[in-house]
């Protein structure tokens, strides 16, 4: 690793013989194997402060074991959030299964069982709307007309309702797009049509709407997720398709 190659003791020395290029790759190597992204502001701070005379004499190399510290304590806490994460997590498919609900949520191609009982959690039972597009109203992500008298704006989202179930629909939408085939189809209409073509935020809000009404069928009918019926939803409630 690149630490070890500059030694317990903080002998800067190894960076300032290797020059900007060597350590930049060797960064470039050691972030690959950890599957972090490149930052080049960050690292090349890094390499400016290992290096200038100014700080190495008094700065890094003194501060280098309480940096290390804190590092630890970081690290530390940081598991701890990913162990409270999975009991949560535990909890909520826990909860998922005793309404018999795993199996439906998990029907919809993308939508993890974590990423239903996320929104699930947020709307409460779906059957206690009177339709899906009232599901869509609750979660904010219905449009709202931007008009008055002579002046027509850009159709926006209300924003009113849960923002945390709309949060939770969002950040369902990523992995919804890479594998389910009716909101992949829905994205690339809104962002290529001729009339109205949609930016890839306001398309993927409206892939949300989208994802919240094929949830609301599938949990009320108690019926697997079917693309025929999921193309149908949006057929229906065309207008929800600007909510951008």
């Amino acid at each position: 690793m690149l630490l070890d190659r500059v030694g317990p003791g903080g002998d800067l020395s190894v960076i300032r013989a290797w020059g900007w290029d060597r350590f930049a790759a060797a960064v470039r190597r050691e972030l690959a194997s950890s599957g972090t992204r490149w930052y080049s502001t960050i690292v090349r701070a890094v390499y400016d402060a290992a290096t200038d005379p100014a700080h190495t004499a008094v700065g890094v190399t003194a501060q280098r074991g309480g940096a290390l510290e804190r590092i630890a304590y970081a690290v530390a806490d940081l598991a701890t959030r990913r162990e409270q994460i999975t009991e949560v997590e535990t909890r909520m498919l826990g909860v998922l299964d005793q309404l018999d609900l795993t199996e439906l949520a998990a029907s919809i191609p993308g939508v993890s069982a974590v990423g239903a009982a996320a929104i699930l959690a947020e709307s409460g039972d779906p059957a206690r709307f009177s339709s899906a597009r009232a599901l869509v109203k609750h979660a904010g992500l219905c449009p709202r007309d931007n008009a008055s008298g002579t002046y027509q704006g850009r159709t926006s989202i209300s924003g009113r309702g849960r923002p945390e179930l709309r949060l939770a629909a969002w950040r369902a939408v990523f992995s919804a797009l890479q594998h389910n085939p009716v909101l992949t189809a829905r994205y690339q209409h809104l962002t290529s049509r001729a009339d109205n073509r949609l930016t890839d935020t306001q398309a993927r809000v409206a892939v949300a709407a989208s994802l919240l009404r094929q949830l609301h069928g599938v949990i009320v009918t108690r019926t697997a997720w079917d693309p025929a019926i999921a193309a149908g939803l949006d057929r229906r409630e065309d207008g929800a398709a600007i909510a951008a």
